[in-house]
């Protein structure tokens, strides 16, 4: 189990297979990590669930690949 506080900005957010998703803007409360507009194809700024991080060690890793990841932004 990891806690939420654990990840911080400029964190890399990686997808079960290792590949980039994103860069972690900020957290937005306890439940939604805010990712940086850089990644982004459309220069806008998506968010993720909590609920989709694996573990966190210097990266965030989530429970999902790097393909699904986009289809799971809110």
């Amino acid at each position: 189990m990891f806690a939420t506080a654990q990840i911080k900005e400029h964190m890399e957010v990686v997808g079960s297979d290792g590949a980039h998703v994103g860069t972690v803007d900020h957290m937005e409360g306890d439940e939604k990590i805010k990712l940086t507009r850089r990644d982004s194809a459309d220069q806008q700024h998506h968010y993720l669930a909590v609920h989709l991080v694996d573990h966190v060690d210097d990266k965030v890793h989530l429970k999902i690949g790097s393909t699904q990841a986009p289809s799971q932004f809110l």
